[in-house]
């Protein structure tokens, strides 16, 4: 088989262009410290939408209680989910204690702060409860239409049940923020009662990452990894595939068939694009897998059992 070093060249190209994209993306989100996946997660359409809104974080337990589609009167779903609030405000002072340590002086103080936090709670949960009232009857109906045959079939069913996710999401999120409001207040209030910023660096340090960022920070890492292997050409049809795997999550987000999608017509070409080079046995002679068999005594199963021709050559 006969490759011209025009062929190479363009894959070379293809490989760095497509690698330098990934870096810059990994590099980006590590940079930015406000960045998250949550308004892509939200923003899911079609049969894995549930998957990857379920990392979403929540203020409490809102799922299990207020956001369940089950006969439970809401005094008792609001009552549930004010306790799972108050619980993780708990969980986190614990861990606050555990890092630094106080004296039964702040702590006394602190679980004061906790109390009026938990009365400001349940003053704000009064005063929406007749908006509760309704959204648990709107998520009974919404679980209603979902069960309804032809739900995910049918496009006008699919685009009811859309609309009404969004909705209810949309009041969800709002309800949560308030809650989360009051308990950024009540870290506040705790932060002012430590020394210094020493201390409270201490303590923002020992504190747990919630799933999110732990999973957002394993893409970034991902992504700045895999873009600096393509650059450099290492591993290369490894890279390639990672990359090709990781642009097919982001585009079953938003299948093309389902009605309200965002366009990813670009995510298409580059996932094609991946392919190609993961594919075609070219990468390795412009990149450091072209030295790999000096290094790597297993290097024919890296490259698929075959040995690889140079450019300009016949097989």
């Amino acid at each position: 088989m006969r490759a011209t070093l025009l062929t190479v060249a363009a894959l070379a190209f293809l490989r760095i262009v497509l690698g330098l994209h990934f870096f810059l993306e990994g590099l980006s989100h590590l940079r930015d410290p406000d960045w998250s996946s949550a308004g892509f997660r939200k923003a899911a359409v079609g049969p894995l939408a549930e998957t990857y809104r379920s990392l979403l974080p929540q203020t409490g337990d809102w799922s299990g209680t207020l956001g369940a589609a089950d006969t439970r009167p809401v005094d008792e779903a609001a009552k549930a989910w004010q306790e799972s609030v108050v619980a993780s405000w708990r969980k986190l002072l614990d861990a606050r204690m555990k890092a630094l340590p106080l004296d039964a002086a702040a702590k006394a103080a602190s679980e004061q702060d906790l109390e009026a936090a938990r009365e400001e709670l349940s003053a704000y949960v009064a005063d929406i409860a007749d908006d509760l009232g309704d959204y648990r009857l709107q998520v009974v109906r919404l679980a209603a239409m979902e069960r309804k045959p032809g739900a995910t079939q049918i496009p006008f069913e699919r685009e009811r049940v859309a609309q009404k996710r969004k909705e209810l999401a949309g009041q969800t999120g709002g309800w949560m923020a308030g809650a989360a409001a009051i308990g950024r207040k009540l870290e506040g209030r705790w932060d002012d009662r430590l020394p210094g910023d020493a201390e409270r660096n201490r303590v923002a340090a020992a504190l747990p990452r919630s799933t999110l960022w732990q999973g957002d920070r394993f893409v970034s890492w991902s992504l700045l990894t895999i873009g600096a292997c393509l650059v450099v050409g290492l591993f290369v049809k490894f890279n390639a595939m990672g990359a090709a795997c990781f642009l097919a999550t982001v585009v079953a987000a938003q299948p093309f068939w389902v009605t309200g999608a965002q366009a990813t017509y670009n995510q298409w070409v580059e996932l094609a694009a991946l392919l190609a080079v993961a594919a075609l046995p070219k990468g390795g002679w412009s990149g450091l897998d072209y030295f790999l068999p000096s290094w790597c005594p297993m290097a024919a199963c890296c490259r698929g059992g075959s040995t690889t021709t140079p450019p300009g050559t016949s097989r």
